[in-house]
């Protein structure tokens, strides 16, 4: 551990539009006021950035998912990332809760793009030192990047509040054959055993469930993916649960996406609880009884004290 004193004025947070109250609270966490930084339109709609404050010489984190409405999103990033390069900072570390685009990161059929690459491509290009990142929706993306990546996991705030609730005979389930490692890992963590449904998607946003792999019957389900999008493979999973005799259900993942027409889909589901984290900002009417928001604020936090003071980010999960 360095010798630096906090608040560091040369270490500086600021925020794009997509999650303010997020860099709130990790400015809060670390102990620094949020930076000024204000982002507006111009009439036509182009995005304008004015830096309210000196940031030469600083160590600067831009926090901003790239998440719904995505491209003006990202196009905040991008144009921030440009205002503090030309602002002379020392260093611009992005912080990007939610990458979006990242279910396109690989052709899955002829001519297909590989977004997820492309998006990488273009916040390299604009100058960023570094990113940080949550849960990625594919490992690989870490290798678009040719900057430093740290990738943090959602993984542990989600294990520690079912923990704390003292659910008894618990079984993971996996919504896919992809997220088994997933599930595998969360089931450690709550020493409980897993199960996978085998399900096919025979176009994007459309799931069924073919047949569930593990023991169900009789025990308390909890659902676990990177996101839920148009919650049916969500919802749909855990009516085939329920039928095949779990003896309730609950669901959690990082990114609550939550896309039309989820959260009616989640109010009419018998799925008990919903538990998601903050790396999504949520609009008053998605914020229904079932659902619990966890913040990633202090996690994050501690991810850019120990960046800005050249220590390791793996012993946060160790």
């Amino acid at each position: 551990m360095t010798n630096v004193e906090y608040p560091d004025p040369k270490l500086k947070v600021i925020s794009g539009n997509a999650n303010p109250q997020l860099a709130q609270e990790i400015a809060t966490e670390i102990g620094i006021d949020l930076g000024l930084c204000q982002v507006t339109r111009f009439r036509d709609g182009e995005v304008q950035v004015k830096l309210g404050e000196s940031v030469r010489g600083c160590q600067v984190y831009v926090i901003q998912p790239t998440s719904a409405p995505v491209n003006e999103h990202l196009m905040e990033l991008l144009i921030i990332v440009d205002a503090l390069k030309r602002a002379s900072a020392q260093s611009i570390n992005v912080v990007i809760p939610y990458y979006g685009y990242a279910r396109q990161d690989r052709k899955a059929r002829p001519r297909d793009p590989i977004t997820a690459k492309l998006i990488a491509d273009l916040i390299q290009t604009a100058g960023v030192s570094r990113v940080i990142c949550m849960d990625l929706h594919a490992g690989q993306i870490q290798g678009f990047f040719n900057v430093p990546l740290d990738h943090l996991f959602g993984m542990p705030i989600l294990a520690s509040y079912f923990i704390k609730k003292n659910l008894h005979d618990v079984v993971v389930v996996s919504p896919d054959l992809g997220g088994v490692t997933r599930a595998r890992q969360f089931a450690e963590r709550l020493g409980a055993t897993i199960a996978i449904i085998d399900k096919r998607r025979p176009e994007p946003n459309v799931a069924e469930v073919m047949n569930i792999i593990g023991d169900i019957e009789g025990r308390t389900a909890i659902l676990i993916d990177d996101m839920i999008d148009t919650a049916g493979t969500i919802t749909l999973g855990a009516e085939a649960l329920l039928e095949r005799g779990a003896k309730e259900v609950y669901a959690c993942c990082t990114h609550p996406v939550l896309s039309s027409p989820a959260i009616e889909r989640l109010a009419q589901s018998p799925i008990k609880e919903v538990v998601v984290t903050n790396t999504i900002a949520l609009k008053d009417e998605q914020k229904i009884d079932k659902l619990v928001v966890l913040s990633v604020a202090k996690i994050m936090a501690e991810a850019i004290l120990r960046v800005n003071e050249m220590r390791s980010i793996s012993e946060l999960f160790d």
